[in-house]
């Protein structure tokens, strides 16, 4: 790339003490210009100037003057104009000179607004942008396959407009990406805040930024399918570019595209084995994310670290310049120094009207310090009483319980009462907590040596309930079933009744 020479004129119009009247002046022109008045006079001048807001006071020599300069600095060009018809000689002085920009003079106004609009202006790293870049790479495989010369030139435009923005943004969010990473002096809140949301920014635009690139990288290579080099022609023929000089305009138009479709595959397809500029970009995202999350991570630990000695004894001695009251002031320093006074000076003499206040502690009588005082430090202080509990709910609800238990017995009893000897089997099926009693009640029985019947009696703890139980002669097996399964055992004569009703009838046959 050849060295960039900037005429040495061709910005003298932005300094000086006349720089804003040159300013206004060029400005002046280029709003005509976008009207398509490219010729102005000296009136025209003046009633352009009104309408960018110059409202200064201008005579015509000092304005003659600043075109005159202009015109020195090869930014403005004068001509006389011959086809208009003039009734006086005052008339064809004032009327017939008409100023317009040379190409340089639209060149260096253009560059002033160019600069003044990227310092209002932020950069910003938009997956819009790649993907409008996707779809008019899109557009333009179909173009050449169905459409017009002059759709392809539109869609080729459109194309190099959206990657002339990508560059510029990126560019420009680049130089602000480092400037912040610089800005180490910032207020913190500010810097935290602003940190913390671009790392966010910078995460949700990586997020779908290599299929992005991918869907890219495939277009281009559809195209040069097709063929760069027809593409080109064909745009060029939908140009229809004028030859308003004896230079045919076309091959430095063609060499214009292919430099920036160049670009285009530098960015997203190179040819020379590199590494895509939009990888570059992914690093340097990643980078800025890993800087910006360690200068968070710094800050946050800078606000946990505790402070110093230095710092803690600075902000005491601010509290100590606020407190009011002179006790507030011993309480502050009891508080933080733990220099209290000692611990026995609160004591006094049981009758302290016996003991003058103006005598010498020499001479009044001693007082007792409690021994707990003097080993722990603590001062005997009788309290009141512990409230007694209330225990009434908690009885009545064991009361209650307890009867609910007991129903529960007397109904398992009289459920299992058998009114007269029965065989094991008879029960057949059984709840289980009615089961569990009749366990209870065998084992009992079992648990006794049997007599000389080989009947076994048993009762129960409280001695409401007696079971017999004679082995069976015929060596029978009872089979009880419960809701968790079935038991087995010899099937017993079993008698279950009260304890008075079954002595009396037992009395009669084991003894």
């Amino acid at each position: 790339m050849d060295p960039i020479r900037v005429p040495p004129e061709m910005f003298r119009f932005t300094s000086g003490d006349r720089a804003e009247l040159y300013v206004a002046v060029l400005h002046a022109f280029g709003e005509a210009n976008e009207r398509l008045e490219t010729a102005l006079g000296l009136d025209d001048v003046r009633a352009r100037l009104r309408s960018i807001g110059w409202l200064d006071a201008l005579d015509d020599n000092d304005l003659a003057s600043a075109l005159d300069q202009l015109r020195t600095w090869n930014l403005v060009d004068v001509t006389q104009n011959h086809s208009e018809n003039y009734r006086t000689a005052s008339e064809y002085e004032r009327r017939n000179l008409q100023y317009s920009l040379t190409r340089q003079g639209e060149a260096a106004f253009a560059g002033v607004v160019h600069a003044m609009s990227l310092l209002a202006s932020t950069g910003a790293l938009q997956t819009a942008v790649l993907d409008a870049i996707s779809d008019r790479l899109g557009d333009l495989v179909q173009e050449l396959d169905t459409g017009s010369d002059r759709r392809v030139f539109s869609t080729l435009t459109e194309l190099e407009g959206h990657l002339e923005a990508l560059r510029g943004n990126t560019k420009q969010f680049n130089g602000e990406l480092q400037r912040l990473l610089r800005a180490d002096g910032a207020d913190l809140t500010t810097f935290h805040e602003v940190k913390a949301s671009t790392v966010a920014y910078l995460e949700e635009f990586l997020t779908n930024l290599e299929p992005r690139t991918h869907a890219i990288a495939t277009r281009i290579g559809k195209i040069e399918e097709h063929g760069v080099g027809l593409l080109h022609q064909r745009a060029l023929l939908g140009a229809d570019l004028p030859q308003l000089t004896g230079t045919d305009p076309g091959p430095a138009w063609l060499a214009h595209r292919r430099a920036r479709w160049e670009g285009l595959r530098a960015w997203f397809r190179p040819t020379d084995g590199s590494a895509p500029r939009v990888e570059q970009l992914h690093l340097v995202a990643r980078r800025a994310i890993i800087t910006l999350l360690q200068v968070l991570a710094r800050i946050t630990e800078s606000k946990r670290r505790s402070s110093s000695a230095v710092a803690d004894f600075r902000e005491l001695a601010r509290w100590f310049t606020v407190v009011p009251a002179q006790e507030d002031l011993h309480r502050l320093w009891t508080t933080m120094f733990g220099l209290s006074s000692a611990r026995h000076a609160h004591l006094a003499h049981p009758d302290p009207e016996l003991v003058s206040p103006a005598a010498s502690w020499h001479e009044i009588p001693p007082v007792a310090v409690s021994p707990l005082l003097r080993s722990a430090g603590k001062a005997e202080r009788f309290t009141k009483t512990g409230r007694v509990r209330d225990v009434a709910a908690i009885k009545a609800a064991r009361a209650e319980q307890a009867l609910a238990e007991r129903a529960e017995l007397e109904a398992a009893w009289d459920m299992l009462d058998t009114g007269g000897a029965i065989r094991l089997s008879a029960f057949e099926r059984l709840d289980h907590a009615l089961f569990e009693r009749l366990l209870d009640l065998l084992g009992n029985a079992l648990a006794t040596g049997p007599g000389a019947g080989g009947t076994r009696r048993s009762t129960t703890s409280d001695g409401r309930i007696e079971i017999l139980l004679r082995p069976p002669q015929d060596g029978a097996i009872a089979v009880l079933t419960t809701p968790r399964g079935e038991f087995r055992g010899p099937d017993y004569e079993i008698e279950i009744r009260a304890a008075g009703q079954l002595r009396r009838r037992a009395s009669g046959d084991d003894t």
